[in-house]
């Protein structure tokens, strides 16, 4: 058992946050952010130590390399030539929005890898995920920043080496993931891929869902987990489906929540718990996420208080 966990993160951002204050006067926040980066922050906060594995580059990238440090992540920085993505948010007359993501986006900037740093971003990662007990593959921003191919090899290799694999991936690098090996799929119910035909998959069509599901596990995903925004997540394994019955708490905002669960299962599998054990946990990091305004966020007595409330029942 290696209680570390390596998260592969192709593309952080930088988030400038312009906010009101109580005096009327505004507030300016500086955030680490990226689906990669989220999901490694709920992984730490469980205990596990996370070693994430990203490219950065200019000023911004020397800003979110400060930050994640400050937060007790283990950066593993991949330079580039150009600089990191910046995003620019002002929620000025959005306060009745809790959620950033509803801010005026007043600026914002992109990132890609040249294939120097492709390389060399594989090449860390491996390197870092050989040394650790599990691998997170997150997605990244937008096609072009790096090949799709890239996910599988990082699946197919970590595996090869006895690391298991946890990805919160869709589209062209989950199919790429797919034919690498994946051992818990962390997939939400609109990202679901169908046959030629299919439209997008129905929250409450639980019937349709486990069938889409056990296509990915034909495909090489080993269990699957399904998230149904505000609707209980399900879950298929080798040994059948399970509804999880998880805790409702008043929700400021979603957004977050799926990297709060694959962060979640990421470290108590890394720490030694079983698949449905580990689900728990991360249902319960979802549940308690939608109650804050940070993303990837939540204490770990929260979390632990509301996983001991989660019920898991048999579908089939």
């Amino acid at each position: 058992m290696n209680p570390s966990v390596t998260v592969f993160a192709p593309s952080p951002v930088l988030r400038v946050l312009v906010e009101p204050s109580a005096s009327g006067d505004v507030e300016i926040h500086l955030h680490p952010g990226g689906q990669g980066v989220w999901v490694a922050r709920m992984a730490a906060r469980l205990g596990a130590r996370v070693r994430l594995c990203l490219p950065l580059g200019g000023e911004p990238g020397t800003a979110v390399e400060a930050l994640l440090r400050a937060e007790g992540l283990e950066p593993r920085v991949v330079r580039t030539v150009g600089p990191s993505a910046t995003a620019v948010l002002d929620h000025r007359g959005h306060e009745g929005e809790q959620d950033a993501e509803r801010a005026e986006r007043v600026a914002a900037s992109t990132a890609t890898l040249t294939r120097h740093e492709v390389d060399d971003l594989f090449s860390t990662t491996v390197t870092s995920a050989l040394d650790s007990g599990v691998l997170v593959l997150t997605g990244a921003e937008h096609e072009r920043v790096l090949p799709a191919d890239v996910f599988g090899r990082l699946a197919a290799d970590a595996r090869g080496q006895g690391v298991r694999v946890v990805a919160d991936l869709s589209g062209p690098a989950l199919e790429h993931a797919l034919e690498g090996g994946v051992d818990v799929l962390k997939i939400a119910h609109d990202e679901l891929p169908g046959e030629d035909g299919d439209g997008e998959a129905e929250a409450g069509d639980v019937a349709e869902l486990l069938r889409r599901a056990g296509r990915l596990r034909e495909r090489g995903a080993g269990t699957v987990l399904v998230t149904r925004a505000a609707q209980e997540p399900l879950v298929l394994t080798g040994a059948g489906a399970h509804r999880l019955e998880v805790p409702s708490f008043t929700a400021v905002q979603f957004r977050g929540a799926g990297d709060s669960m694959s962060g979640a299962v990421a470290a108590r599998l890394a720490q030694g718990a079983d698949e449905l054990s580990a689900i728990s946990t991360a249902a319960a990091a979802g549940a308690v996420n939608v109650t804050r305004q940070g993303y990837g966020t939540g204490t770990a007595e929260a979390v632990e208080a509301v996983a001991q409330r989660v019920r898991v029942h048999r579908l089939d």
